[in-house]
């Protein structure tokens, strides 16, 4: 790789698959640069959908020892690369898929993991990272609750027991 312009274009690709949490591989054959640009509108602030030359991909991938895409880096290929939560991503590359049948993801990588495009379809169908965690903290709040009314029973317990003895004596003075 004896041209500076394909090393620098290495680099920037070892910079972009270091700097994510995530990378989708897909291929776009057929789309116009209008449904482009929507897709990387559509992805929003925490991913960058950049096309790739495949050999220079393959190169970057092997160096940072990422072997998840080797074999599905032919015809026109983009990249997602995700920083942030990869849910979002998926969902949104999900979506636009149904809209534009032309777009095929391939497959992915997160965290160190090599994802099939099933795996990744399966990404999207999870909940947002919000939610998931409202639904953790909902099931703490419900089991702090049962826990307080729990502790609360033998007192409430014990204060109607002596209320019905104070009563039975009041009932035998009279």
């Amino acid at each position: 790789m004896a041209n500076p312009e394909k090393a620098a274009a290495v680099a920037e690709l070892k910079e972009m698959f270091s700097s994510s949490d995530a990378a989708v591989l897909t291929e776009y054959r057929g789309l116009t640069v209008a449904q482009l640009k929507e897709l990387r509108r559509s992805l929003g602030e925490n991913a960058e959908y950049a096309v790739v030359k495949n050999t220079l991909t393959a190169i970057a991938a092997k160096e940072l020892g990422i072997d998840a895409f080797d074999g599905q880096l032919a015809g026109p290929s983009a990249i997602a690369f995700i920083s942030g939560d990869p849910v979002e991503a998926a969902k949104s590359l999900r979506d636009f898929a149904k809209a534009n049948p032309q777009l095929v993801v391939k497959g992915g990588y997160l965290e160190g993991k090599a994802l099939s495009d099933t795996e990744i379809k399966q990404l999207a169908d999870l909940e947002s990272r919000e939610v998931l965690l409202a639904k953790v903290a909902g099931a703490a709040q419900a089991a702090l609750s049962q826990a307080a009314a729990l502790f609360q029973a033998p007192l409430s317990k014990t204060v109607r027991t002596a209320e019905a003895l104070r009563a039975k004596v009041e009932e035998q003075d009279a």
